[in-house]
């Protein structure tokens, strides 16, 4: 494994020199995956009944699991003891690029000046201490905490700390992320040519290089200061408040409590716990495509392949090959990475080859440049799943790997269901991956309306309603960790009566008041 390291440093990738590796039992690993694979995360009911499934189900259907790397410091990942050698050779190169992953993508930078497995067991200990001072309350905290520990304002600590990190100035945030991206609505070309000559500027003279950069700015574009105080006014008076749990901690007079003050703590170690694993739910798609990427590039260069050929071929082709009915995150990351290195080497990625419409004209393209490590090492540092499908999913990518989006319908006979082929545009199958992303609904608080006595949200619809089983229980949930009444305006899609009639959109507000739940239209 060190061997593994050094070849993996040589090749470019940059992580921290000290890792721990565990050989565990499938049981082990079946009794880890509810905690997400923390030893020293807090208990909780749930995780008891998951380890209760996972057993029933791995009682009919042995297997055993790869590996599973945590993003802890120092870096803990666990090996089946059942993998032979030269197996763990080639996981070992996929953990590698993991933890390369962790440590250098801006969206895990909140993640980066602490152990969390140290925290974790800090958290356990608290919680056991709860327990026996406050019995099954303690269970309940958790429980109504974790229920809406998915609207914790992740976006906006990130770019926080990202802002803090670059030391960026409000107009050169607001140029762009808002500027370019709202008002001008140029493309991401122009944008990253735009980043490049500010990165230029400031690394030549760094003194004044914002205000040359942002004069040529104001000379383009005359309105950008007017724009910009606008701008400045409107978020002096928003009144949304995306933070649902930090709000709550804060204004809650129940939980403000002398007496409640320790379920602040709780709800703390929630919210921090759900914080943490959010970025990796956002990179599942690029973080084991790159992992894929360099497990199979670096093992085939590793002299201890030998002999293994052809079971190293039989492994890496069930993890990595393209699923034509649903998705394998691990086929369509790796491809997208060959895709932006080939198209980085050939200058596929540059403005010039952008306004090229001739389909021959773009297949025999090639500039030479050579650039193609240096691309996907700038993807993996600055990417997240959605923005990764989004600007590298084209045409070029669809066409090259021969992918489709697939439709289901029932046979001439109507006996069985069979799959066909529904659309081969690069939108089509786009739209489909992303609508697989991990994506909480945007719910704010808003402030205007909200009081000691009632707390209003606002759920901003994006195309799909939430999950009505879950409102009610959640609303209850609130309705606790608030201490009084709760409000919630969403809306609601109605199903047209007859064939032909559209979808109706309706906004509707639930209230939740000494535990009951309404609903009224609006």
């Amino acid at each position: 494994m060190e061997e593994c390291k050094i070849r993996a440093r040589d090749a470019g990738l940059h992580f921290d020199n000290e890792t721990l590796e565990y050989i565990v039992t499938n049981r082990d690993l079946l009794e880890l995956s509810p905690k997400g694979m923390i030893p020293t995360m807090y208990d909780y009911w749930v995780n008891d009944v998951e380890i209760l499934k996972k057993k029933g189900i791995y009682k009919l259907y042995p297997n055993n699991p790869y590996e599973t790397v945590i993003n802890t410091r120092p870096a803990i990942s666990f090996y089946n003891d059942n993998n032979p050698d030269w197996l763990n050779i080639m996981i070992f190169y996929h953990v590698l690029a993991h933890i390369d992953f962790f440590q250098n993508n801006i969206f895990f930078q909140n993640t980066w000046n602490y152990d969390f497995a140290g925290r974790a067991l800090a958290d356990k200990r608290l919680i056991n201490a709860l327990r026996s001072e406050h019995g099954r309350w303690v269970d309940y905290v958790i429980e109504f905490s974790r229920s809406i520990n998915n609207l914790t304002g992740y976006h906006k600590i990130t770019a926080l700390n990202r802002q803090k990190e670059e030391h960026l100035s409000p107009k050169i945030e607001y140029y762009f992320q808002v500027f370019l991206q709202d008002y001008l609505k140029k493309d991401i070309n122009f944008i990253y040519n735009e980043v490049n000559k500010y990165n230029i500027v400031m690394e030549n003279i760094p003194d004044i290089g914002e205000s040359i950069f942002l004069a040529e700015v104001k000379f383009k574009n005359p309105e950008f200061d007017e724009k910009f105080k606008r701008h400045a006014e409107t978020q002096k008076k928003q009144t949304l408040y995306t933070d649902i749990i930090e709000f709550i901690l804060d204004k809650s007079t129940f939980l403000n409590k002398e007496n409640n003050l320790w379920m602040k703590q709780v709800v703390n170690i929630v919210r921090d716990t759900a914080i943490y694993f959010e970025p990796q739910i956002r990179t599942k798609t690029i973080n084991e495509g790159w992992a894929s990427y360099w497990h199979e590039k670096l093992f085939l260069q590793d002299k201890r392949i030998k002999g293994y050929e052809s079971a190293f071929a039989k492994i890496n082709a069930g993890v990595t090959s393209i699923s034509r009915v649903g998705l394998n995150p691990y086929a369509i990351g790796l491809r997208l990475f060959w895709h932006i290195e080939d198209n980085a080497n050939k200058g596929k990625l540059e403005y010039d080859f952008q306004k090229i419409t001739d389909e021959e004209i773009r297949k025999s393209y090639n500039k030479n440049t050579d650039k193609g490590q240096e691309a996907i090492f700038e993807v993996r540092k600055n990417f997240n799943d959605f923005t990764f499908l989004n600007t590298f999913v084209n045409q070029d990518f669809t066409n090259r790997f021969n992918l489709f989006t697939v439709g289901k319908r029932l046979s001439e006979d109507k006996q069985s269901i069979e799959y066909y082929i529904k659309s081969r545009k690069a939108e089509d199958y786009k739209k489909m991956l992303i609508e697989s992303l991990y994506h909480p609904p945007l719910i704010s608080v808003d402030t205007g309306k909200t009081n000691e006595k009632n707390l209003y949200l606002i759920h901003r619809f994006e195309g799909k309603q939430l999950y009505k089983e879950f409102i009610n229980d959640t609303m209850l949930a609130i309705e606790f960790l608030w201490g009084n009444k709760v409000q919630l305006e969403t809306t609601e899609l109605i199903k047209p009566q007859k064939k032909g009639e559209e979808i109706i959109k309706k906004r509707v507000l639930y209230t939740c008041e000494n535990k009951i739940t309404k609903k009224t239209e609006l």
